[in-house]
């Protein structure tokens, strides 16, 4: 694995690479309704997407951030989020502008990239292939790849390690916190987007290197 031109650029993927809230929205409100809860729709499911879909049904199902469901209530509805999230990874997800531009353009510069993502591995790949982007990645860990996920900063260790790149020519870009305190932890750059699902997380006072609007302008960045 060449490195001569960059360093190793690691991705978060839902609302860094793809907008995949539509879809993800449309599983959990069928998880839902199977155990007789109302739906929440997509606009108050974005604000809970970003560290892992067991995470994700906990909130739906508590409506807050971080308590825990009844186990057998939570059991079963992620089980329903499962079945009905698998077949629609990609039905309304969507590429963020300038994604597929970036990534070809970093690869031809030299950069090894990579994916690393709190979503379980069972979507992740999929998703990856019907996105169309599979094949820019050098290394790809999800959610369940290791014992831990981000904002841990094991799996960003794990990636730098699986390409030989050193820690100082590492960057992690990503839409939320998980994303920031996981290359905080680890020692690397980090860059945000504005556009992902942060929760309201000021990205910038937090210590992101950059925060950035359009996926483009990581081709000035790095």
């Amino acid at each position: 694995m060449s490195m001569a031109g960059g360093g190793l650029a690691l991705f978060d993927l839902d609302g860094t690479l793809v907008d995949s809230a539509p879809d993800i929205a449309d599983a959990v409100d069928i998880a839902l309704a199977a155990v007789g809860r109302a739906p929440l729709g997509e606009d108050q499911v974005r604000g809970m997407i970003g560290n892992g879909a067991v995470r994700l049904m906990h909130r739906a199902l508590t409506g807050t951030r971080d308590e825990d469901a009844e186990p057998t209530l939570h059991a079963t509805a992620y089980a329903q989020f499962v079945d009905a999230y698998q077949p629609r990874v990609y039905r309304r997800t969507r590429l963020f502008p300038g994604v597929a531009e970036v990534l070809a353009t970093l690869g031809a510069r030299g950069w090894a990239l990579g994916v690393v993502t709190n979503k379980p591995a069972r979507f992740t790949l999929p998703l990856l292939e019907q996105a169309g982007i599979a094949h820019h990645f050098a290394v790809t860990l999800s959610g369940d790849s290791l014992p831990t996920k981000k904002p841990d900063p094991a799996p960003l260790l794990h990636a730098a390690a699986q390409v030989a790149a050193p820690l100082e020519k590492v960057v992690m870009v990503g839409d939320s916190l998980a994303d920031l305190h996981a290359a905080q932890n680890a020692g690397v750059r980090a860059i945000c987007v504005s556009f992902g699902y942060h929760g309201g997380a000021d990205l910038g006072a937090a210590g992101a290197e950059r925060v950035i609007d359009d996926f483009r302008d990581l081709l000035t960045l790095l």
